[in-house]
């Protein structure tokens, strides 16, 4: 069938899994039950052997038009030809009882607007990453597939018949005005085929999922400008999280590679504190407090839990807390357009990034403003961690972007653990609790003073990516919004001006779109250019739009930035983590990290624009 694009895809969940859903009717990545369970379509990273399952229109030269239905993650797939038009709608159920069946489901329901319509329907899943083989059981109103001690069940009241490769094939013709249900259900729906979804429990399910998101998306306080935008990101991060713990993890995919044709290809379904603890931010800035207390309680019952205060904590967990997670190769599998490895698991649960002290006690800090105290048990925890903090914070670490090839002294890293200090004595002094406030201090601001000492460097007139180095990073862009420095500070002007200038001029800016670091193999020591990174887009937007208050010319630059950003999403308003050169979506998609960055951006560029204070 061939690759689509990334941005191609539109993206339904439950808050357990997700779907990829392509504008070909086809979902090329499902992994069941769970985000991190093994993938049972997985065509996205291979063509042939991934498994897919599509529904489409039998027909010449179909167009296809994709949107959501209004405010909500349910999925229209519109098909136009010379016989027709249809809808394909996608969802999971949600809003239900916790132990409702329907968690447990994919709802899939084609309907013929106009004409009279052929449709197609071929499901050949590829259960545990296509490594397991399946057999196929016919039932007079679906199929079920076995592989083990797993099983999928396709139900939809048409007689299937065997397909090639492992597949059922149905094609129902569909007369104006008339629709057919498809659900799949995993192994947990029960030990009978479940009886396919009439017509009536279709449309409650379908009405019920309408009313959640709505019902949802009605808590949140953002009235700006990009209302739309900033609606629709918050809809992906509430997609990403976990609800039976609170995780909320980087992206639903793995191995969406950073560059075509090139190893750049790591799994991103898991929780990493620093992406979480960012997205805890951007929930609470808009109004939902119940997630950000939900990543609280999970942060609490696993890694506070299961790491002791004398190490390190893990830069990522599972969404039940485990912090292995060895990473493997899919030999098997070619990747996406033979971008291969295919990666599953991720090796950088070694690595020691000191960053993530400073986006956790910064989302626990707004937390305790805005949500919740902190308890006492939580607070002593917290403690040490920044007792651990004062001892550790000279050491080198691979930092925010995972380097597998070096550790050094980041300026970022050294910046988070001055926010670390500097949350956790913010804290202190809030709620009056117990803490080693001089020794805090006294740390923290021997930070600051190496940061202005070492971490910049006066050849460059910026901010540069490690101590001694000459290469600039967009991670140092964070410093204004972090209130490490003014953002009218000289030091700060000079370096967004650095950055802004091209990558053949020295800087890190193409047509708006930012590298996070020089786009050369040496830096990270991975061949291949990899693309522009979207959050570094958007946070390059907020340092201007905080500039900005002393610089009305910068202020109107970061509007225009922030345009040309939002015209780089694809056409549902979703974004991978990187953007080509062409303009082309690369890396796992959706990413948490660039959601939550438009949305920060979007709402301090509305309050500067508004003439308001930006606050904390």
């Amino acid at each position: 069938m061939g690759y689509q694009p990334i941005e191609n895809y539109g993206i339904i969940g439950n808050m357990r899994t997700v779907a990829l859903v392509g504008m070909n009717g086809s979902i090329d990545w499902y992994c069941s039950p769970h985000f991190d369970s093994p993938s049972v379509f997985g065509a996205i990273l291979d063509d042939e052997k991934g498994g897919r399952f599509q529904i489409v229109p039998v027909a010449e030269r179909v167009k296809s038009r994709q949107f959501y239905w209004p405010s909500t993650n349910i999925l229209v797939t519109r098909f136009l030809h010379e016989d027709g038009i249809t809808e394909l709608e996608d969802f999971m159920p949600v809003g239900l009882p916790p132990d409702s069946k329907w968690y447990h489901h994919l709802y899939r329901r084609i309907r013929c607007v106009r004409g009279t319509v052929k449709i197609r329907m071929v499901c050949r899943p590829a259960f545990d990453y296509g490594r397991v083989a399946h057999e196929v059981k016919l039932q007079p109103h679906g199929a079920t597939f076995v592989a083990g001690k797993q099983s999928l069940h396709l139900c939809c009241g048409q007689t299937l018949r065997r397909g090639e490769d492992g597949s059922v094939v149905a094609e129902v013709v569909l007369e104006e005005g008339k629709s057919q249900v498809f659900t799949l259900s995993d192994e947990q729906a029960g030990g009978d085929v479940p009886c396919p979804a009439s017509e009536e429990e279709g449309e409650e399910l379908f009405q019920q999922t309408v009313k959640f998101w709505h019902r949802w998306l009605s808590k949140c306080t953002y009235k700006g400008r990009w209302r739309e935008r900033v609606e629709r990101s918050a809809l992906v991060l509430k997609l990403l999280t976990f609800d039976p713990t609170g995780a909320i993890i980087a992206a639903p995919t793995t191995s969406l590679p950073e560059v075509i044709g090139g190893p750049r290809n790591w799994d991103y379904r898991y929780t990493w504190l620093r992406d979480a603890a960012f997205t805890v931010y951007a929930f609470v800035r808009i109004g939902f407090t119940e997630e950000a207390a939900g990543f609280v309680k999970w942060m609490q019952d696993y890694p506070a839990k299961n790491t002791p205060a004398t190490e390190k904590i893990p830069a990522m967990f599972s969404i039940y807390g485990a912090s292995e997670l060895p990473e493997q190769e899919l030999k098997h599998w070619e990747g996406y357009k033979k971008s291969g490895p295919v990666r599953i698991g991720n090796a950088a649960y070694k690595q020691f990034q000191s960053d993530v002290y400073g986006e956790v006690l910064d989302s626990l800090y707004l937390y305790n403003k805005y949500v919740l105290p902190i308890g006492y048990d939580f607070w002593t925890r917290i403690r040490h961690r920044l007792d651990w903090v004062c001892e550790k914070w000279k050491e080198p670490d691979e930092g925010i972007w995972e380097m597998r090839n070096r550790a050094e002294h980041f300026v970022y890293s050294k910046l988070m653990n001055w926010v670390a200090l500097d949350r956790g004595v913010r804290l202190a002094d809030k709620r009056s609790l117990p803490a080693d406030r001089e020794r805090w201090i006294g740390e923290r601001d021997k930070i600051y003073e190496e940061v202005m000492t070492k971490g910049w460097n006066e050849k460059r007139r910026a901010f540069t990516q490690f101590y001694g180095s000459e290469d600039l990073d967009a991670s140092v862009l964070i410093m204004p919004l972090v209130f490490f420095m003014t953002p009218s500070d000289p030091r700060m002007v000079s370096t967004i001006k650095a950055i802004m200038k091209s990558p053949k001029e020295g800087g890190l800016v193409s047509d708006g779109l930012v590298y996070r670091y020089p786009p050369d193999p040496r830096v990270d020591g991975l061949p291949g250019e990899e693309g522009t990174f979207n959050m570094c887009s958007f946070w390059l937007v907020e340092a201007m739009t905080r500039a900005g208050m002393a610089d009305p010319e910068m202020l109107d630059q970061a509007r225009l930035l922030f345009e040309r950003m939002l015209g780089y999403s694809n056409h549902l308003g979703l974004y991978a983590e990187q953007t080509s050169w062409r303009g082309e979506a690369l890396g796992n998609f959706p990413q948490a990290f660039t959601h939550l960055a438009l949305i920060s951006a979007a709402f301090n560029l509305d309050r500067n624009l508004d003439g308001k204070k930006i606050v904390s």
